[in-house]
């Protein structure tokens, strides 16, 4: 019997699953942080950790843990039809529910007896539990003739438009232009559906970034935000 108790958990603005980017750094303006726990929750856990720029990131997805898994999955990067064996994709239903990222280290931070790691852009849900952090080692991690199999290119994106109301209300918020900028990036990945994806459709989506609700229709290669409520 195996036991794995969380170092940390991720504080992030992605709120939901629908919302999260499917990589790290396709959304580069978004920020993130690990509020570590435990015993971990000193400096001296993290003490030179600095000296590395970026680290790697084992985390569990916890949402998905009771759904179990299958054997093949579908990635959205082949438009959600074709199968694949688990092992040869990142998807978050996996035998032991085990995810790991590549992440920017911006530095570290103590509050009142709480240390933080300060991130850069990640594709994880607020929340989400981390169980271990490891320098990422720039002449053994990257490999430049490495191949990506289905996945050599970034996935295209969409054009992304606010409309006059969505815009004003963002403007009234003290992070306005940081929200917008995030919210642009997140949309332009087309957060729906394989299946939907390159395809207009006259359904009104929502997804919870910081503490707002996004509202927003696809055309074409354009998404329009609509507007934006809080929760």
């Amino acid at each position: 019997m195996y036991t794995i108790e969380p170092i940390g958990f991720i504080e992030s603005p992605y709120k939901e699953k629908f919302a999260v980017p499917r990589q790290p750094r396709l959304v580069p303006s978004a920020r993130a942080r690990i509020k570590l726990s435990g015993a971990a929750n000193c400096l001296e856990s993290v003490r030179d950790i600095e000296q590395f720029s970026h680290v790697w990131l084992l985390f569990l997805f916890d949402q998905n843990l009771q759904a179990g898994w299958k054997p093949t999955v579908r990635p959205p990067r082949l438009g959600g039809n074709d199968r694949v064996g688990v092992f040869a994709s990142r998807a978050t239903f996996r035998p032991n529910g085990i995810g790991m990222s590549a992440i920017e280290l911006k530095g570290v931070t103590q509050e009142k007896g709480q240390t933080y790691l300060e991130l850069g852009s990640v594709d994880l849900v607020d929340g989400t539990p981390i169980i271990d952090i490891k320098p990422y080692i720039p002449y053994s991690d990257s490999i430049p003739d490495a191949q990506g199999g289905f996945a050599t290119e970034e996935p295209m994106t969409l054009e992304v438009n606010f409309s006059q109301q969505a815009q004003h209300k963002l403007s009234q918020h003290p992070n306005g232009r940081h929200m917008i900028a995030v919210i642009k990036e997140v949309l332009a990945q087309d957060p729906r559906p394989a299946y939907r994806k390159g395809k207009p459709d006259s359904k009104e989506y929502a997804v919870n970034l910081f503490d707002l609700n996004v509202k927003f229709t696809v055309e074409a290669l354009f998404i329009n935000v609509t507007d934006i409520e809080r929760f």
